[in-house]
């Protein structure tokens, strides 16, 4: 049985910014938990939660989500 999840590089790209998760959360209209629970891995976002977060760092969704499957 293949596992899939996504990894993220949320903190990467907040530490670019210089943004708090706090700063984040406002900017995509979620809780700054959220934003701390996405970066440990603990979920995956909704697709328009991801895309949100992509256009708030003026990337491409993909730049800040991977795909990744596990055997």
């Amino acid at each position: 049985m293949d596992k899939r999840r996504l990894e993220n590089r949320i903190h990467v790209f907040r530490a670019e910014k210089r943004w708090s998760q706090q700063q984040l959360a406002d900017r995509v209209g979620v809780s700054r938990q959220t934003i701390a629970s996405l970066e440990a891995n603990k979920y995956n976002p909704s697709l328009l939660l991801a895309q949100d977060i992509a256009e708030a760092f003026e990337v491409d969704i993909y730049s800040v989500f991977t795909h990744l499957k596990e055997e």
